[in-house]
């Protein structure tokens, strides 16, 4: 067993005359878990699907998507790990000059928008061929959503690219379906009925237990129908009681997208988790460096996926949903045995984790029958009754890692929740997680600090974090530990004006604590924060929220957080001026900064006022002429000199 196909060579020496499949994708191919593109081909592979790989064809040249021929079945396209606007830009609309999914770390090796672009490339050279869109970006944009970049509604992917089917999600289940349907024979444009797809049709009739969206053109026109469209959209993603959507487009096109695929059982991921993983990038890579993004993920171990942690910036309910699935212990601890055996392994897990570390269970056992509320969130505002808290499957499972030879430290790099963390009653987990698994340092993510922000960020209040906080202090100190805690804070998400920015500022002022990066909220498709951020209106609600958009109140908001920095002084004191905080700037030790060019006189005496306690250089010095300085000094060392002779006299 070896790599995938990325050469008629390659098929050749496999004995393939003709792949039942051909991968386009955005990244590297590299053929480890943790990529997408290595997941669906190697279950693909499984069920008996030959796959070759194209990696980041050059979209300028027609002839790039024709390396490994005609596939039998389909094109599957992917733009990768991230979504290529993402992957391209900062929230500034600044180029990124590196990609870590890329030999070498070489930007601009995708295109922009990179599954519409793969997937006109394919059409162009063959007509009638099915394609596949999967990954993040076709995930996240599969019905009409808001783009940042182009700061306007786009259409669903699927019309854009001139694809066929999205399967949306992780997509193991729905991948192996569609390939089996075409197979036997079935059109592409029968395939309606597979969950976890998103087809277009013009007939809709034989759709049952569907519900209609808004249609594009009236979210093109109000953007008020957008958030009621994604509000429908938020409470259908769930495989239990999500319906079919129906969204339609000009000339009686509709998008419909099926309700999402089953959550996978333990036995089925780690069937998955399984599969022959060479675990590194392909070997034709080596020349370049390699590919940095395996670096942080080659000596991690995913135990989860699932998030119903519902941060409102976050897509990981339209990605993975909000039901935890889980890989046994057997199944991570012989993956972490082959990690061992790498000889480059140095004895450190670098995680063990998912999308938030200290989920390893369903929040509550209905879930398993009948789906997550449709009406409410499981920690947020507060903890729901119904929630289950426990942390003792997880560290069980930390402490069969710890005991394995050759490991010396694991840690945990995911996201801990710590209003899920607070919630448990038995503080054995918290202990052994300050005691054995950070180093130095545990980082968390509070986002903010004003209530005001935090709830339309879906996050728990600022007097959680600060029982966080206190707790963490005291088991420190308890086990004799000085560690500490690096907040992630975001700038300017919606709900956030400067009054909240200020609060902020002066929290981390009375913690002593100044962050060396801030993040301002990125509108990434498919995010309840992103809804706010196009419509001025919160989804779950309808009501108004306060936005930031003018490029000069953002960077207020971002100096604010570093108000310390020299460089944002004018920002900062134009934000406090503007907000009718003036009493922040002075010498009082609440104050963020002080005045500057002011000079104070004290018994005929000056002084600095950014230090008060420190005289200053005579002012009528500093003002005197500099031919009149330079006389006064040849005095001052004539009679230095007639001094030290006289001295020597004595």
């Amino acid at each position: 067993m070896g790599f995938l196909p990325i050469s008629k060579e390659d098929m050749e020496q496999a004995g393939i005359e003709q792949l039942d499949f051909v991968y386009i994708i955005g990244d590297a191919y590299v053929d480890h878990p943790s990529f997408g593109h290595a997941i669906i081909s190697r279950v693909l592979e499984a069920n008996g699907y030959s796959v070759g790989i194209i990696s980041q064809p050059d979209w300028k040249d027609d002839n790039s998507i024709l390396a490994l021929g005609r596939p039998r079945l389909a094109f599957l396209v992917s733009a990768g790990n991230m979504d290529s606007m993402v992957n391209h830009y900062y929230v500034s609309k600044k180029h990124r000059q590196s990609d870590a999914y890329t030999p070498g770390g070489e930007a601009y090796k995708r295109p922009d928008y990179a599954t519409v672009v793969y997937g006109n490339l394919i059409r162009k050279t063959y007509k009638d061929i099915p394609i596949i869109l999967g990954g993040i970006e076709a995930s996240l944009r599969r019905l009409a959503h808001y783009d940042y970049w182009a700061d306007k509604l786009k259409r669903s992917i699927l019309l854009d690219s001139q694809a066929d089917l999205i399967s949306y999600g992780m997509g193991e289940k729905s991948i192996v379906e569609i390939a089996d349907a075409l197979a036997a024979g079935i059109a592409v444009k029968d395939i309606t009925f597979i969950p976890g797809t998103v087809y277009k049709t013009k007939d809709v009739s034989g759709i049952y237990e569907s519900v209609t969206l808004p249609s594009y053109e009236e979210m093109k026109e109000m953007p008020r129908r957008y958030a009621e469209s994604f509000a429908i959209q938020y409470q259908n993603t769930d495989s239990y009681t999500g319906k079919a959507l129906l969204e339609e487009y000009p000339h009686q096109v509709y998008v419909v997208q099926n309700p999402p695929q089953e959550p996978l059982t333990t036995e089925e991921m780690d069937a998955v988790y399984a599969l022959p993983f060479m675990r590194t990038y392909h070997p034709s890579y080596e020349a370049k460096g390699g590919v940095p993004a395996i670096a942080e993920i080659k000596f991690s171990l995913i135990s989860n996926r699932g998030c119903y942690g519902g941060c409102n910036f976050c897509a990981l309910t339209f990605h993975q949903g909000r039901t935890i699935q889980t890989r046994s212990h057997a199944s991570i601890i012989e993956e972490a045995e082959k990690m061992i055996q790498e000889p480059d392994f140095k004895g450190y897990i670098h995680d063990v984790g998912g999308p938030t570390a200290n989920f390893r269970h369903p929040s509550c056992q209905k879930q398993m029958t009948k789906g997550v509320c449709k009406d409410r969130q499981c920690l947020f505002p507060k903890p729901c009754p119904n929630l289950e808290v426990s942390h003792t499957d997880y560290l069980e499972l930390l402490r069969k890692l710890r005991a394995l030879p050759g490991i010396k430290k694991v840690f945990i790099r995911s996201g801990i929740r710590f209003d899920y963390l607070l919630a448990d009653e038995d503080d054995t987990f918290f202990e052994e997680l300050v005691a054995y698994h950070i180093s130095g340092q545990l980082k968390v993510a509070p986002e903010h600090i004003a209530d005001a922000v935090l709830s339309k960020m879906g996050k728990p209040g600022r007097a959680v974090y600060e029982r966080f906080v206190q707790k963490y202090d005291k088991i420190n100190q308890r086990l004799g530990m000085k560690q500490f805690l690096v907040p992630y804070l975001m700038s300017s998400h919606p709900g956030s004006t400067l009054k909240e920015a200020i609060e902020l500022a002066l929290y981390l002022k009375k913690l002593g604590y100044m962050p060396e990066q801030v993040q301002d909220f990125y509108p990434t498709p498919s995010t309840v924060s992103t809804v706010m951020y196009y419509t001025g209106i919160d989804p779950r609600d309808m009501q108004p929220v306060y936005v930031c958009k003018n490029p000069h109140e953002k960077a207020m908001q971002r100096a604010l957080i570093q108000y310390s920095n020299p460089k944002n002084y004018e920002l900062v004191k134009e934000a406090l001026v503007k907000a009718g905080r003036e009493d922040l700037i002075g010498f009082d030790k609440d104050c963020l900064i002080r005045p500057r060019n002011m000079r104070k006189s004290i018994d005929n005496k000056d002084f600095d006022m950014r230090n008060p306690h420190r005289k200053k250089d005579n002012a009528k010095k500093q003002k005197m002429p500099i031919g009149r300085q330079q006389e006064k000094q040849k005095i001052k060392t004539k009679k230095k000199t007639i001094r030290n002779v006289h001295q020597r006299k004595k």
